[in-house]
């Protein structure tokens, strides 16, 4: 085959085993694409089990910038048996299939259209090293050699890479740069190189950085004042705790004494990590939780709590497939309607959609603030996609300047200064939120209890219904408050164009943006939004308000985010056309385009 030239503009999956170290050679490939200042998307595709199933490592270049998964492989590394007749369906015409050829390929996986080229990585690394693991190992290295090769990526940056990624065991340097050079000779030595489908150093990433969600969260909650957590390991948020943890140790230790200005816990399961949270936060710290679905789904009874006695917490739910165990590994936005309202009874959460790592940074801290200021628990949702995958973006940044909003708090000068008794449900302000007193304030004077049963404005026990009709009341006065606090959508254009809107969130953005500019290529013109929390701002009911048909994206089957908007801003359900995707893998620009323009086409006809 011979296909056009192609620059900074290519799709290369990796098709690995796992637990054969193939991820950390992966991400330096990848790492080394990023160095060249070429902007680059990879995804870690892995099962949920510890060794041996299929895995696969995907990443985009594009000098575009253009961040979301794209369908179609340009080259495609298949190193796994198992895997290897879908891996080459999913090469597209004219792409290239690189192999171990050590041993013959049998002919049911030739195809006519794709291009081969065989490296005998297993047979080169048997030569060189004797330990069979490092064999394994080493043959990771072998292939990114060759594949660097191929598409002229630089190598003093791959080998630079390496050296960073071994800094702490030097040893490890040498055989490595012996393994990487293996690649790149076979290439040089028998094919002609570079590809026409290749990369070329330019400089379109600035100061961006690549990082994943899941660490930015983590420091997010740091830089936030939290000095609690509470957690049970669950894919695909445990990495959140990690990071936590880790950045604590560097930043959250005493320099005289040594000793932790933190508590990390982790909890015998969910149920209890929550409770700790809650306790932690009406003690007076900032305390949070990270969970997934299922355990949002045992924390119910706990939010439920955190709601109606008033006490903030912040919960990041990092989604994953569901229901039940689902696919523990794969990424969806389905956790929307069971966060929203999670509990019985009637109870609405404060939620955000962060759409990048920095987002990820900037919501966490923005949670914090929103939960003190409102007394209540604050959801971030983010998922597996964002979470767990390294993605561009802008340097995390901090304002030395910022003060905490730490809410309505009353000191033992206050509580000496009232001339009416404290009461902890009591709306002094007419927003709907109370005062507080944290435990150990005053002596005499304070709240230092808290209930889940009905209660009166003092905290005193009650189940007369005209109470709790005035408490109930208040909190769905509070959540009108809320909309006024939260963050407000982002618009992609200045006014608005089109009789047509598109509505997006989280990583579905990435996606959008890119469908957006494809449309705008043949002609078609959208007016857009990204929303990034609920309750629904006031300009997101003005943008829908102003469009006789708007499209929502979302990655589940039952198009919860539009549901949630019929259900909150009464909204004719046959003005909201949906676009769906739940198969696990993020949603791309072209299925987002082919969506709407037939979509469009039908409400034409």
């Amino acid at each position: 085959m011979d296909p056009q030239h192609v620059v900074n503009d290519l799709v290369i999956r990796f098709a690995n085993v796992n637990g054969t170290g193939s991820a950390s050679a992966n991400e330096m490939f990848a790492k080394s694409v990023f160095r060249m200042g070429i902007p680059v998307t990879p995804k870690n595709i892995f099962p949920s089990n510890i060794q041996g199933l299929p895995t696969w490592y995907e990443v985009r270049i594009n000098g575009k910038g253009y961040l979301g998964r794209r369908e179609g492989i340009d080259i495609l590394v298949g190193v796994n048996p198992q895997s290897q007749s879908r891996d080459i369906e999913s090469i597209r015409p004219g792409g290239y299939y690189v192999y171990d050829n050590s041993k013959k390929l049998h002919d049911q996986y030739i195809r006519d259209d794709i291009n081969y080229i065989g490296i005998p990585m297993i047979k080169l690394a048997m030569e060189h090293y004797e330990n069979p693991r490092l064999q394994q190992l080493f043959k990771n290295i072998i292939y990114v050699g060759a594949v660097a090769t191929l598409i002229d990526v630089d190598l003093e940056v791959v080998k630079a890479v390496i050296a960073e990624q071994f800094e702490k065991k030097p040893k490890l340097v040498p055989p490595n740069y012996l393994a990487l050079s293996l690649g790149v000779n076979y290439v040089k030595e028998n094919y002609e190189f570079p590809l026409p489908i290749r990369v070329e150093r330019v400089d379109k990433v600035g100061d961006s950085i690549l990082i994943d969600g899941n660490t930015a969260c983590g420091l997010g909650a740091i830089y936030a004042g939290a000095t609690m957590m509470a957690w049970y390991p669950i894919t695909p948020s445990t990495s959140i705790a990690s990071a936590f943890e880790k950045y604590c140790k560097k930043l959250r230790i005493d320099p005289e004494s040594g000793k932790k200005n933190y508590a990390f816990v982790q909890a015998e399961d969910e149920l209890a990590a929550i409770g700790m949270v809650i306790g932690a936060s009406w003690n007076g710290a900032r305390a949070f939780t990270s969970t997934s679905g299922p355990g949002v789904s045992l924390m119910n009874e706990f939010i439920g709590l955190s709601y109606f006695a008033e006490i903030p917490v912040v919960l990041i739910n990092v989604q994953r497939g569901g229901p039940s165990t689902g696919m523990p590994t794969r990424t969806q936005q389905g956790d929307i309607l069971s966060s929203a309202y999670a509990s019985h009874g009637d109870t609405k959460h404060p939620m955000l959609f962060p759409s990048t790592p920095a987002e990820c940074f900037e919501m966490t801290v923005q949670c914090f603030d929103l939960a003190d200021r409102l007394l209540t628990l604050v959801f971030l949702i983010s998922d597996l996609d964002l979470g767990m995958n390294n993605h561009l973006s802008p340097p995390l940044k901090w304002d030395d300047n910022k003060r905490y909003d730490l809410g309505k708090i009353l000191s033992a000068e206050d509580l000496e200064n009232m001339s009416e008794p404290f009461g902890r449900y009591l709306d002094v302000d007419g927003d709907a939120i109370p005062y507080r007193t944290i435990p150990g304030t005053h002596p005499t004077k304070g709240s230092f209890f808290t209930r889940g049963t009905s209660h009166d404005e003092y905290a005193k026990y009650s189940e007369l219904g005209e109470v709790y009709l005035r408490n109930v009341d208040r909190l769905a006065q509070k959540w009108e408050t809320a909309k006024t606090l939260v963050p407000s959508p982002e618009f992609y254009q200045k006014e608005n164009q089109s009789e047509y809107g598109l509505v997006f969130f989280g990583t579905t953005t990435y996606a959008a943006i890119e469908a957006m500019e494809l449309m705008k290529e043949e002609g078609v013109v959208i007016d857009s939004m990204r929303v990034k929390s609920f309750p629904f701002h006031a300009e997101v009911v003005d943008f829908i308000e102003k469009h006789d048909q708007v499209i929502v994206v979302e990655q589940n089957r039952d198009a919860q985010f539009r549901t949630l908007l019929i259900n909150e801003l009464e909204v004719n359900p046959s003005r909201l056309i949906s676009i769906v995707n739940y198969d696990g893998m993020p949603i791309t620009a072209h299925a987002i385009k082919t969506q709407i323009v037939d979509k469009l086409s039908v409400a034409e006809a």
